[in-house]
């Protein structure tokens, strides 16, 4: 494993009984993933909270020169242990649903004030909820979302704080599903239409225009998109005041990377960069930035432990068949996305090239194809690593597969923050 990888997991020397060899073994903090999957079983989704709490550090010092509020996106992850662990860092949050806001009022019912609410869908009921909660900005994605956030909130004689999301046709170097900035998305109003849908919506007495919002996709490792976005961002904001509407907020959005495939760079440095990047474009306009990570705070922050079940081999390839499957984890199948796979328990010896795949009756379930990795034998341990993000978030129970329990480690602590679905949840709401 790369030395540059964060330091959330790392392997550390460990001694087989009294007069045993010395193995190195993969540990999480200080807690060797062995011992945790002796007490929890695999598949098991295993999260350093220490990680994810430097990493949101890192993340607020870079915009400390600003006034700013970060925003988690809860997307990303959803745990509401690991959403109170942020609430505790002074986080926001960045919400997509209903579900997603009951999950956050359960982690701290104060959060509501600094909750941006954002997807392109929203139902009367989610709006009502919202509204209800006094959460901080609706981020409005089209002319008719706008009405239907006036009407909600005229039947609960409320105003509704609104933020329009512009689609600034800003390409990002990234995977089709999550690049969002472009003409061709289902994202925002096209920039150029923002004033007139500005000019008409300040006609409500129920909506309350107070900021522009802009999202250009995920996992973008390239600066030069967030600055483009936010020039042109910055051009709109001034024609708005100037139009008469006091804008307070810019959304940002999030987007920002991470190294799946090679070292980590410095994330203090990486999230200096972005801010750089960001704020430049934004100086003298007196602006509160809403800045929305997700990705880039608990990916690397996870790891996926499986065990190897069966070794095979059809006319000279080999398979590594380990029990977590894509519905553990769906990224490899649906993005073809990259993830480090590496033993838990490292030894010296030969590598080999195999195909590490699920259990699942689908071709696509695979988490690597052709992948070099030491020899590992059956009913040995694999760490699917930086699957803080978007891997329980994306699970589900296809096959009729319980999903794996979840476990937070803070140092020498370990605790399960879900525990192991059985085949009785599976079945619970059907007759």
């Amino acid at each position: 494993m790369s030395a540059g990888r964060p330091p959330a997991f790392t392997y550390r020397k460990s001694r087989r009984g009294v007069f045993g060899r010395s193995d190195s073994i993969l540990h999480c903090d200080q807690v060797a993933l062995t011992k945790l999957v002796r007490t929890f079983g695999t598949p098991l989704y295993v999260y350093s909270a220490s990680a994810i709490r430097q990493r949101m550090r890192d993340f607020q010092n870079a915009f400390d020169a600003v006034p700013h509020t970060v925003c988690y996106s809860v997307k990303a992850n959803s745990n509401l242990s690991i959403l109170r662990l942020l609430d505790d860092e002074g986080c926001g949050f960045d919400i997509v649903s209903g579900g997603e806001l009951a999950r956050v009022l359960k982690a701290n019912r104060r959060a509501a004030k600094n909750i941006v609410f954002s997807g392109v869908g929203k139902t009367s009921q989610e709006m009502g909820e919202a509204l209800r909660a006094g959460i901080l900005l609706f981020n409005v994605e089209s002319e008719s979302e706008m009405s239907a956030v006036a009407q909600c909130a005229a039947r609960l004689k409320k105003t509704a704080p609104v933020a329009l999301r512009v689609n600034p046709d800003v390409g990002a170097n990234t995977h089709p599903y999550i690049s969002t900035g472009l003409r061709q998305h289902k994202f925002g109003v096209p920039i150029g239409e923002a004033r007139g849908l500005y000019a008409r919506a300040g006609g409500s007495k129920h909506l309350k225009m107070r900021g522009v919002s802009v999202h250009i996709g995920s996992q973008i490792l390239e600066l030069e998109p967030f600055r483009l976005a936010m020039e042109r961002v910055a051009e709109l904001v001034a024609q708005l005041r100037a139009d008469g509407h006091p804008i307070e907020y810019v959304d940002c959005g999030g987007g920002l990377g991470i190294a799946y495939e090679s070292a980590s760079p410095d994330f203090a440095e990486q999230a200096a960069q972005y801010a750089k990047a960001v704020i430049e474009p934004l100086r003298g306009l007196d602006i509160h930035l809403l800045l929305e990570p997700g990705r880039s705070i608990v990916g690397p922050a996870g790891a996926l432990v499986s065990c190897v079940l069966y070794r095979k081999s059809n006319h000279g390839k080999n398979f590594l068949v380990v029990d977590a499957a894509m519905n553990d984890l769906l990224r490899p199948s649906l993005y073809n996305a990259h993830h480090e796979i590496v033993p838990v328990r490292m030894q010296d010896g030969a590598s080999e090239v195999a195909d590490i795949v699920g259990p699942i009756c689908e071709s696509g379930d695979a988490f690597a194809h052709d992948r070099e990795l030491p020899v590992v034998g059956e009913g040995d341990l694999l760490a699917v690593l930086d699957v803080g993000a978007y891997g329980m978030s994306l699970a589900s129970n296809y096959n009729s597969r319980p999903r794996a329990a979840e476990v937070l480690v803070d140092g020498k602590r370990s605790r399960v923050i879900r525990k192991r679905e059985s085949v009785q949840d599976l079945i619970r709401c059907e007759k």
